[in-house]
């Protein structure tokens, strides 16, 4: 394996430029690290015209850009960041093995827990596990806005073994002023946040109302609790090192939400768009299925938002 100097700049692809690719990839761009943003249509226009344009609520600044929606045109770099949706993981791998050689490393970004193994399929010991969290989104072409709250990533080793490679990329982040862990366990970091995001944004998606309303009614309360006692059920049947109290440590955080907090599910689903939706209470029924734990709430939500969502694939239409 490649030895690199301490403090040495690296070569990073951000695979899908949206909310995520684009916050992260422009603050490591600021940073000095040589950043190469794949993108498509007027964004990529936009961004080879004028560069990207990060606003923050502090402020916007505009970062000259290297961008293209070719990977055969970059070759191999350092790392990719992996920043689409979730359903098109599988897709995108075959588009960036240009990007990704024998030293390159791999960190998928997407909500949910399938990701890694999505990309373990096609690249095997490149891929690390990775998560992040950013409150951020295209506004328009070629332009990022980031609302504020707390943006982090995290990734580590699928063995959880500590790496000069994962050690690389942390101080990376770390030079660029963003928060990153490498967790001790990162399938139990995935979890955390899968069982964070499952329950909120499936409750809220078909109710159609803010977590500030969801915890305060005591019937859609147990609702949100009932999702998280199901998701860490299949997390402990499936060997991931959960903590007991979850459900209560993920109420409370649901408890210090702002109250008019929604999730990306929640939003796509309102917004007639396409959505995670397989990725998040689907997962859960589905995961659940291959180790026998019954899900009946996250199905019951699954169920519920289906149509919505073949709708918006085009697989049923709703009679005018």
């Amino acid at each position: 394996m490649k030895h690199w100097p301490k403090g040495a700049h690296m070569r990073i692809a951000i695979f899908g430029t949206g909310g995520a690719g684009g916050y992260f990839g422009a603050q490591l761009a600021l940073a000095g690290e040589d950043v190469i943003f794949i993108a498509r249509g007027d964004h990529l226009r936009a961004m080879k015209a004028a560069g990207l344009r990060l606003e923050t609520p502090s402020g916007e600044t505009h970062i000259r850009t290297q961008a293209t929606d070719n990977p055969a045109e970059t070759g191999n770099v350092d790392a990719v960041l992996v920043g689409v949706k979730a359903w098109q993981v599988a897709e995108a791998a075959n588009a960036m093995r240009p990007l990704v050689g024998p030293d390159t490393v791999v960190v998928p970004l997407q909500n949910g827990v399938d990701a890694a193994t999505e990309l373990v399929a096609v690249f095997g010991s490149s891929t690390l596990g990775g998560m992040c969290g950013t409150l951020s989104f295209i506004a328009g072409p070629g332009h990022i806005r980031s609302v504020g709250g707390q943006n982090f990533i995290k990734f580590g080793e699928l063995d959880n073994k500590l790496t000069e490679r994962v050690e690389r990329l942390r101080q990376c982040f770390a030079r660029a002023k963003v928060s990153v862990e490498v967790p001790a366990n990162i399938a139990k970091a995935l979890w955390d946040k899968f069982l964070t995001v499952t329950s909120f944004g499936g409750v809220g998606s078909i109710t159609r109302a803010p977590i500030g309303v969801t915890r305060a009614i005591p019937e859609t309360r147990k609702l949100l609790e009932q999702c998280l006692q199901e998701t860490l059920a299949v997390a402990k049947a499936r060997n991931v090192p959960m903590a007991d109290t979850a459900v209560a440590d993920t109420m409370k955080i649901y408890d210090t939400l702002p109250a008019n907090g929604t999730t990306s599910l929640q939003r796509d689903i309102v917004d007639g768009k396409m959505s995670e939706l397989e990725y998040w209470n689907g997962a859960v029924v589905r995961l659940g299925r291959e180790v026998a734990v019954p899900t009946p709430t996250n199905q019951f939500i699954y169920d519920c938002l289906l149509p919505s969502e073949l709708r918006s694939r085009g697989k049923v239409n709703f009679p005018t």
